[in-house]
């Protein structure tokens, strides 16, 4: 498929109700694929949320019982990779029939990650992106990735990939991603600064790779009555703005960031753009100098217990 239609889902999750956030999933992947996207591309931590203002009862040297429980319940929102929920997001996607990039907050025994899923259109899981790196206090709730899960699938519109929100400041994990031949480079985020459309428009550049980048919108009355952020209690208080984004392989702005509100985005994605684009700069072929710099990439599964 030589031109595809992108999209970039901007949605809050209705935080801790899964029920609700499965419901609002298959609204908006039915929305995109009326819009005619082939790719829909969702925020980080989209299933599961991103509880923007918490902060889980945690001090130096000291945990709060009240943040053990948030915790307990932040967790029970987590889904488990492969399992049920996963089933029942590829039947969604399999019904509407196009591919789907979806932030999740995943559980794995006793640890939470923040995780990428990728969905062909028929419905079949390709694979996950376990976040290598969270940010700041996200690492009091979610656990580090490894090189497992530098997840690159080759699907019937292109190979996808990417990275979650500052990992796209990693310039290693970069690499390794335009190493495996991304074309579409998909970036889920919760970063609604004015600097993240150029952070999206370098990778862009760099890769010379379309770059969807879906951030959340997401206000206080997305959550329960008992979710006290720091921002405020007003249900109309914004925690998230929005800013998603679609770049081309030349760092053109196909999709400009829209704040304040949810949304889809999308634009029409030439793939002949990409080749065109690495005529004078293909950072792991003709411009790279391997004989100076090179990376190695472990991508064997970490475990603590082996058999």
């Amino acid at each position: 498929m030589d031109t595809v239609i992108g999209a970039v889902v901007q949605a809050g999750t209705p935080l801790f109700d899964k029920a609700r956030t499965f419901e609002k999933l298959r609204d908006l992947i039915g929305d995109a694929a009326k819009r005619g996207a082939a790719l829909a591309v969702f925020p980080e931590a989209f299933v599961g949320g991103y509880p923007k203002g918490l902060d889980f009862g945690v001090r130096l040297g000291s945990r709060s019982a009240e943040g053990r429980d948030m915790f307990r319940r932040y967790a029970e929102q987590a889904i488990t990779v492969p399992g049920p929920d996963v089933d029942t997001i590829s039947e969604v996607v399999a019904d509407v029939g196009i591919h789907v990039v979806l932030g999740v907050v995943e559980r794995d025994g006793g640890t939470l990650y923040c995780s990428s899923l990728y969905f062909s259109a028929t419905g079949n899981f390709l694979g996950k992106h376990r976040k290598l790196m969270p940010t700041a206090l996200e690492r009091v709730v979610w656990g580090f990735g490894d090189g497992s899960t530098l997840a690159a699938p080759a699907t019937d519109i292109g190979v996808l990939g990417g990275a979650i929100c500052w990992e796209n400041y990693m310039p290693q994990l970069r690499l390794a991603m335009y190493g495996k031949g991304v074309e579409f480079y998909c970036a889920p985020t919760v970063d609604d600064r004015d600097v993240w459309l150029p952070t999206m428009q370098t990778i862009a550049l760099e890769g010379r790779c379309f770059v969807l980048s879906a951030c959340q919108y997401m206000e206080r009355g997305d959550g329960p009555a008992d979710y006290h952020p720091i921002q405020g209690d007003a249900p109309d208080t914004v925690l998230i703005r929005g800013g998603s984004c679609i770049i081309s392989p030349m760092g053109e702005v196909l999709a400009a960031p829209v704040f304040g509100r949810e949304c889809i985005q999308t634009a029409e994605l030439d793939k002949a753009d990409i080749t065109r684009g690495k005529y004078d700069l293909d950072v792991v072929g003709h411009y790279a100098r391997p004989d100076i710099f090179s990376l190695s990439v472990n991508e064997n599964p970490q475990k603590i217990v082996k058999p």
